[in-house]
């Protein structure tokens, strides 16, 4: 593993450059010739606490996080205000390094900074013994006086990347070039003078370790984005040009990256009071004529139950994004947990007329925001993006050219003022904007300020000119109406050469693995091992929540004799929304469940497969199996 993957995670405290750090050295990786992927870990405190992030690199793509990691490198929280361990929250100084041992793989590497994590705390952790059982390699480094002799002490994660890039036989010239980039003056000068003081140093350790650096090569140029810079992208390209929220892990990402953005396209971004002025405010301008996007995560989206409903009612076509996080309530903000799909899928009064995509890596993202936009002004309905943080947050290499896409303008089923004075209109003149009788269940809009376009729009049951109506049978009729147009989308979704569905393993597999939203890829490469190992396994990562995909699920679960689904929620969600659509399936259906905080790492789906397959508990104390009912 160590001689085609390299697998670092450095950890310090909030305030102490991980972050940004880590996206650096994953970027100059990347320029190496290496496909990168990063997870990132931080504390919900608004006071801040112990963080790390993994940068995992390989010569060969790379679509998950590793099982465990090969290099430590430990700064230490040089904001730490515990020192007493017998603290709520322990000996804060000593986490980076104490926390993460656990997790780090034979024959691994760890480099800590002596100059602010104390040793006799060293001492305590009985670090020698346990680095000669796990044939580790320790390098104690004082980084903080490095740092300091040849600029300030916040630049010793500088001196950290120093030492790493020595350690593993990385040219330094890529971390050289990326200061110059983003650096200037004394800054710049004095980060080049501790990065290259820190290689030279560490040059002349004894490196007698098999953590190297692998080579690769790029046939085409890539980019290092996450989920949340892909639905920001697909947003853009798709035509969006108004976006209004409030800030809440973390979705904030993708607001904020569309706010950036947004005003080169001649587009508005606007943070309000609250969720649900901002989803109204979002309908509004979709309403007045705009492509228009709002979003929270799972407390924020619950006030914007109500805005939501109206969207449905009125018929005005929006983009919301759900980016989900671990609760009930605030739970915990920044880790990632797949629980909110029943709430998504249901939330707000009444029969919901709605489509859910959860996507499972970035391509998809990027797609399926695009594809979001086009379902939600086609049809005239509010369509959600479903995603958390575990796929908002992780960046990964993707090709440049993946994103060369023509641009999407179209305002979707909207009428000209000529196609208007030739449309059906009340004796009243007023357009009838709600007719009962459209085949696919959409009936063209008009646009504020259009000559003879003029309706209401009333989130009470309406006449087809927008006027309040308690008539049974228009209320049969507009609802009706309003239902036809999800199996008009799953008619179109389903007729599509590229589904939203991704399958993967060996057609002729006889257990199924069934998944969605972020762990997709992690399943796919677990897939792989159990195949590799003998074992005759496929997989199908679903993005489709509502309307669902029947046909290709059923297909999918025909095919095999078993299927285990694999989701990070307590109540299996996703087994439960497959069992409500395709119930014949049910006694097929298994469940591996984890949802303490940290996604599926490819060894633990692995193991816990095998094991619940072959009649058993997986061994891992956080993951959970569910039999098939009547097991």
């Amino acid at each position: 593993m160590t001689n085609d993957t390299l697998m670092w995670r450095i950890a310090g405290g909030s305030g102490d450059g991980i972050d940004s750090t880590s996206q650096n050295f994953a970027k100059a990786l990347m320029r190496a010739g290496l496909h990168v992927f990063t997870h990132r870990h931080y504390p919900s405190r608004i006071r801040g606490g112990h963080t790390y992030v993994e940068v995992r690199a390989s010569d060969e793509p790379v679509e998950s996080r590793g099982d465990g990691f090969n290099f430590l490198l430990a700064l230490g929280d040089s904001f730490a205000r515990n020192p007493n361990e017998e603290s709520i929250y322990g000996v804060e100084e000593l986490k980076p390094l104490s926390e993460n041992l656990s997790d780090l793989n034979e024959g691994g590497i760890v480099v800590y900074d002596t100059g602010l994590i104390d040793e006799d705390l060293v001492a305590e952790l009985d670090l020698e013994a346990r680095a000669e059982e796990n044939d580790w390699h320790v390098y104690p480094v004082n980084l903080r006086e490095l740092a300091r002799e040849h600029g300030r002490e916040v630049m010793r994660n500088t001196a950290g990347v120093g030492v790493t890039a020595a350690l593993i036989g990385q040219d330094v010239s890529y971390f050289e070039d990326l200061v110059r980039e983003v650096m200037d003056g004394e800054m710049m000068e004095a980060n080049l003078e501790i990065l290259d003081a820190a290689y030279e140093m560490a040059s002349d350790f004894d490196a007698d370790h098999d953590v190297r650096v692998p080579e690769g090569s790029h046939e085409e140029d890539q980019a290092l984005v996450s989920g949340s810079h892909c639905i920001a992208y697909g947003a853009i390209d798709a035509g969006c040009r108004f976006i209004s929220g409030y800030p809440m892990t973390p979705w904030t990402d993708a607001y904020t990256i569309c706010s950036q953005h947004f005003p080169a396209f001649g587009g508005v971004s606007e943070q309000v009071e609250d969720e649900i002025a901002a989803a109204s405010l979002a309908i509004g301008a979709s309403h007045a004529g705009v492509k228009a996007m709002s979003g929270s995560s799972g407390g924020g989206f619950a006030l914007m139950s109500e805005p939501l409903g109206l969207a449905e009612m009125t018929e005005t076509p929006v983009v919301l994004l759900e980016a989900m996080r671990a609760g009930p309530s605030t739970g915990m903000p920044t880790k990632p947990e797949q629980a909110d799909l029943e709430h998504v899928l249901y939330t707000s009064q009444g029969d919901s007329t709605r489509v859910v995509f959860a996507p499972g890596n970035q391509r998809e993202a990027y797609e399926q925001t695009r594809a979001a936009f086009e379902m939600a002004y086609d049809y005239q309905l509010p369509a959600i993006l479903l995603y958390d943080q575990k796929l908002g947050g992780e960046m990964r290499t993707v090709s440049e050219s993946f994103f060369d896409r023509e641009p999407d303008p179209s305002l979707g089923a909207t009428l000209s003022e000529e196609e208007i004075s030739e449309a059906a209109h009340h004796e009243s003149g007023k357009f009838l904007r709600y007719q009962h009788d459209p085949e696919n269940g959409v009936s063209p809009r008009s646009i504020p300020g259009q000559s003879g376009g003029r309706f209401l729009a009333s989130g009470n049951e309406h006449h087809p000119t927008g006027h309040i109506s308690e008539d049974p049978d228009n209320r049969a009729a507009q609802m009706d109406r309003r239902r036809r147009k999800l199996s008009s989308i799953r008619a179109e979704l389903d007729g599509r050469e590229t589904s939203h569905q991704t399958f993967h393993g060996p057609s002729d597999a006889t257990t199924g693995i069934l998944t969605w939203g972020s762990q997709q890829d992690t399943v796919f490469e677990a897939v792989d091992r159990l195949n590799e190992s003998g074992r005759s396994v496929k997989a199908l990562g679903v993005s489709d929540m509502m309307p669902y995909p029947e046909a290709e699920v059923g297909e999918f679960l025909r095919s095999v004799d078993e299927c285990v689904v694999v989701e990070m929620n307590a109540t299996g969600q996703f087994r439960g929304l497959t069992q409500k659509e395709l119930g014949q399936y049910g006694p097929k259906l298994s469940s591996l469940l984890k949802y303490d905080g940290e996604p599926f790492e490819p060894g633990e789906i692995v193991e816990g497969f095998t094991s619940s397959v072959d009649g058993g508990q997986p061994a891992a104390a956080n993951v959970k199996y569910v039999p098939a009912a009547g097991d």
